[in-house]
């Protein structure tokens, strides 16, 4: 008869089973993910650091900017980006948040100016012509005043030379003297027109002019300028015919011409003064011929 019960010593001898607790280690599944959002976080943390100040221009015509394509540049380099566009309260202008690079945080100061730069065909002057493919971009000159965090775009690039005597014609009409326009005296160009804009009151249309450094003398208090955009004829029975042109461009651009008196009593003009602008010069403004020093040429 078997037995039922078990031998000890046999049960003994039987393998037995090792219960071994598996480590539970990170899941292979969650790698991509953790590299993706650590390279995600030092993308961030690098573009914060790279990140400078928020600034606001105001412009008349804002055509061709756009949020996250249009650059900010300063000697052809990129120093920041557009980055939203609205209106102004008034809905008269039209507002560009820019963020600029850290390292262009010193260009927003007062004094800065700040233009689009579109492409321009003009005569005897053709520039933009790269933003045909890229798109317009904004130009920047640094201010040197105190930090500041919005301002005023220019209508376009401000002249070459910066320095020099800066007056205002008064004008019934504009006609066809827009800036770039030339300011001759005796034929010679001298200055050049920088802006347009009504006058305060609407009364009159003023004209800012900006006349080389050299040749700001010129200029005195009882000049007078008058309007050369355009062809003068004439036909005499003892000269035949004249034609009266100041320049080809002034034909094309407008131009503006002036004429100072022989009066050694006049002072020069300062910076701000208003003069008078007239159609056609009187036949005595032509004759005039002071002498007056001018610096040589650098």
């Amino acid at each position: 008869m078997t037995d039922s019960r078990e031998d000890p010593e046999l049960v003994d001898e039987l393998p037995r089973a090792k219960i071994e607790r598996r480590r539970r280690g990170f899941p292979v599944v969650w790698i991509v993910p953790v590299v993706a959002a650590i390279v995600a976080g030092y993308l961030v943390y690098a573009h914060l650091q790279e990140s400078g100040p928020t600034i606001t221009i105001k412009f008349k015509d804002g055509h061709g900017i756009k949020a996250g394509q249009t650059e900010i540049r300063y000697r052809g380099v990129p120093i920041g980006e557009v980055t939203a566009i609205d209106l102004s309260e008034d809905e008269k202008y039209v507002l560009a948040k820019a963020r600029l690079r850290r390292s262009a945080s010193a260009i927003a100061k007062e004094g800065a100016e700040f233009w689009i730069v579109r492409p321009e065909v003009g005569f005897g002057t053709i520039s933009g012509l790269s933003t045909v493919i890229t798109g317009p971009y904004i130009q920047v000159l640094p201010g040197t005043g105190k930090p500041r965090t919005e301002f005023v775009g220019l209508e376009g690039a401000p002249p070459a030379e910066r320095k020099g005597l800066r007056i205002i014609l008064a004008a019934n009409r504009l006609e066809s003297v827009r800036p770039g326009s030339p300011v001759h005296y005796r034929g010679v160009e001298v200055g050049s027109v920088t802006s347009t804009e009504l006058s305060r009151d609407a009364t009159a249309a003023h004209i800012h002019l900006l006349i080389s450094q050299r040749y700001a003398r010129l200029v005195r208090v009882n000049s007078k300028f008058w309007s050369v955009s355009g062809v003068d004829v004439h036909v005499g029975l003892l000269r035949g015919l004249e034609i009266s042109l100041e320049s080809l461009r002034s034909l094309i651009t407008g131009g503006i011409a002036f004429a100072t008196p022989e009066d050694p009593s006049s002072r020069p003009a300062t910076n701000g003064m208003i003069f008078t602008l007239y159609d056609k010069p009187q036949k005595e403004w032509l004759e005039w011929a002071p002498r007056i020093s001018i610096p040589a040429a650098d």
